[in-house]
């Protein structure tokens, strides 16, 4: 368990404005701070940023206030990068679980227009707001560790160029969650893209750095055509293959059919989530998720550090 404490407290009115310091702030629940323009019922509600990493901007010669990087909480005494998502932060009497590490930066902001460099992208975190109240600074900061029966989360992502175009309905993705939400997993996120494979890397990169995701699954693509390339943008982006995997796919589908030879299903994982590509039969997605939930809890508690190898 980790202590700190609450330096400071931001907010804005408007999105793409600088935060400026309150002197305390309301945390509502499934919103964030009331009052701040980036509050919504979405997964980053609230950010957080290390008093220390801006310090250590600051010794560049570069004078910036609070809240120019466009965090909420700038937090004392604790190396936020080094939470893992899911983990419970307390601020005060209030409670919050973080959801994200860093972010993507697409509208650069007015420090990195004026210097060239932001931290926030790199050393931010988000968190939501699980328990409300008002906070101020001086408050302690207490951070949980992730609890070992914390639910497994996941992610879907349906790769189809007519789904995505809207000619088709998805069925997949739709069914792979109400299955893995029957076994209690917690689907955070459930994406539809074509097949292009800069879209799929991209998508896997965030949902492993960014949320860190236990296991995405993805749908489709997997098959002879020249569109298909799920396995090859897999591959790209993991650190390490798991072939055991595709290997009792496949064996236990040529079970069922003789044409699942012809799927190039594989499986990897990139630094603590497990990547998985499915079929894209909603029927044979349920059929591949049910040969690979006896052993795949266990494998991913090993990855997230909450089960014994």
């Amino acid at each position: 368990m980790r202590k700190g404490s609450l330096e400071a407290i931001c907010i804005s009115d408007h999105r793409g404005t600088a935060k400026y310091v309150i002197p305390e702030a309301e945390l509502k629940v499934d919103w964030g701070i009331v009052g701040d323009a980036h509050a919504g019922n979405w997964h980053r509600q609230v950010s957080l940023l290390e008093k220390e990493k801006i310090e250590e901007f600051r010794k560049k010669g570069i004078d910036v206030a609070y809240g120019a990087f466009g965090e909420n909480l700038i937090v004392n005494g604790i190396d936020l990068r080094s939470i893992q998502v899911g983990s419970l932060i307390h601020v005060g009497d209030c409670l919050l679980e973080l959801t994200q590490i860093g972010k993507e930066c697409h509208d650069h902001c007015a420090i990195y227009k004026a210097v060239g460099d932001c931290i926030m992208p790199r050393e931010g975190v988000f968190g939501k707001v699980l328990k409300g109240g008002m906070i101020h600074p001086g408050d302690e900061i207490i951070v949980e560790p992730l609890a070992e029966d914390h639910p497994f989360t996941a992610a879907i992502i349906t790769l189809s160029d007519r789904a995505f175009k809207g000619i088709y309905e998805d069925k997949s993705g739709p069914a792979i969650r109400e299955y893995l939400e029957g076994k209690g997993f917690q689907v955070l996120e459930q994406i539809l893209l074509p097949d292009e494979k800069p879209f799929l890397q991209k998508e896997l990169i965030r949902l492993a750095d960014q949320r860190q995701v236990n296991v995405v699954f993805t749908t489709g693509g997997t098959g002879f055509s020249q569109r298909d390339i799920t396995p090859e943008a897999t591959e790209a982006v993991c650190d390490r293959m798991a072939p055991g995997i595709a290997m009792a796919i496949l064996s236990e589908s040529l079970k069922i059919t003789p044409k699942a030879m012809l799927s190039r299903q594989t499986a990897g994982i990139r630094k603590q989530t497990l990547i998985i590509n499915l079929p894209g039969s909603p029927k044979a997605c349920r059929e591949d998720l049910d040969i690979l939930m006896p052993a795949l809890p266990h494998g991913l508690g090993i990855l997230r550090g909450t089960a014994d190898a």
